[in-house]
């Protein structure tokens, strides 16, 4: 299951940095617009404390962590929406993504300049929102002028598009990004197809100096960002990209041993890559034995043989049960033998939604 979250920001502000440290590889991340010219992909684990316990049970041969995309994009600059800088390849490489990592300048260097001329993190997420909404409004104009003639004949479907462009259209006008709409469920699902930018999901990146990342309300540049993600019910992230780039190039034990240093529990990566899964309804189920312990994604609400179809197709088309037990029953007995003795191991047919941490054997014949 491939979904990914796209990076995005002004130039300059520690984008390709951040991704440097998220895929621990070397992207170009020089000191000027439109260094990241094409976009560039990186799978990363997603960090789940709950493989590392089961592989302590079962000592695998092999381990495989589930995973997750993240894109970084080329910078944007007033009049993206009408082709500035990169504009038009900004735009379209951001609508192929499934969420937005936006990353946001909350610290001071005089050798790095911004682009705008000073930091000011709130007059920046305007300027992105604005051209996102800008190249938004084009397509719901371009989409209202093909479906009203539909609709003036009375046809179901045209009218209803209709009428929820018509909702749209004031809102993206006024500069409101879609995601913060008040528009139904029927509303949404009715423009899903269109991609339109302002309608992801956002997480909030507050790129800082590594002596205010401590304690990120000290900055007043991060309590306005924070202030803002909190009123759209979006999440905010405190990182140092630089540090996090740092870390990135150490082992696990060398990276918890500088984490413990700073009186840190998780490095805000670890808080980005699980922030992102999560924000997408992304769940985990494990498959385990001696040789090998894997987590599997899946979206939340999934049932068992769409799971199953998640690991090979047969084993979704063949379908016949499968045998699950939580990961919490698994601590606690340790053993699948114990587990069997008091009970805890349930055979599940073709209705069961799976859960978050289940571990499960499917059967199937084709």
């Amino acid at each position: 299951m491939s979904l990914t979250a796209g990076i995005v920001g002004l130039p300059n502000v520690g984008k390709s940095t951040l991704f440097n440290a998220i895929t621990n590889s070397q992207v170009l991340a020089e000191n000027y617009p439109f260094a990241t010219i094409a976009p560039n992909v990186g799978v990363v684990e997603v960090p789940d404390e709950r493989m590392d316990e089961i592989v302590k049970l079962f000592h695998p041969k092999r381990t495989i962590y589930t995973t997750f995309e993240f894109t970084d994009i080329a910078g944007l600059v007033k009049g993206a929406s009408k082709g500035e800088g990169l504009g038009n390849q900004f735009l379209a490489n951001i609508r192929q993504t499934d969420a937005i990592v936006h990353v946001v300048r909350c610290f001071e260097d005089p050798n790095i300049e911004h682009v705008e001329g000073s930091v000011d993190p709130l007059r920046d997420i305007d300027e992105i929102n604005v051209e996102l909404c800008l190249a938004d409004l084009d397509t719901v104009e371009n989409r209202l002028g093909k479906v009203a003639r539909k609709a003036q004949t009375k046809e179901k479907d045209a009218m209803a598009e209709f009428e929820t462009l018509s909702k749209i259209k004031p809102g993206l006008e006024a500069g409101t990004p879609v995601r913060l709409m008040d528009l139904s469920d029927k509303d949404r699902e009715q423009i899903r197809n269109y991609s339109l930018l302002t309608a992801k999901p956002v997480i909030y990146v507050a790129n800082m100096s590594d002596e205010e990342v401590n304690d990120p309300m000290s900055s007043s540049y991060y309590a306005q960002v924070k202030k803002l993600a909190d009123e759209e019910g979006s999440e905010c992230i405190a990182i140092c990209a630089r540090m996090e780039e740092e870390l990135a190039g150490l082992d696990k034990e060398e990276k918890k041993a500088f984490l413990d240093d700073l009186g840190i529990e998780r490095s805000g990566l670890d808080q980005i890559i699980t922030a992102a899964y999560h924000l997408l309804g992304l769940r985990t189920f494990f498959t385990v034995g001696e040789p090998e312990c894997r987590a599997w994604t899946f979206r939340e609400g999934m049932l068992a043989p769409q799971c199953a179809g998640v690991i090979h197709t047969d084993f979704e088309r063949g379908f016949i049960r499968a045998e699950i037990y939580s990961y919490d029953d698994l601590m606690e007995y340790k053993t699948e033998q114990s587990l069997k003795e008091h009970g805890k191991i349930r055979l599940e047919g073709k209705q069961y939604a799976m859960q978050d941490g289940d571990v499960v054997f499917f059967r199937f014949n084709v």
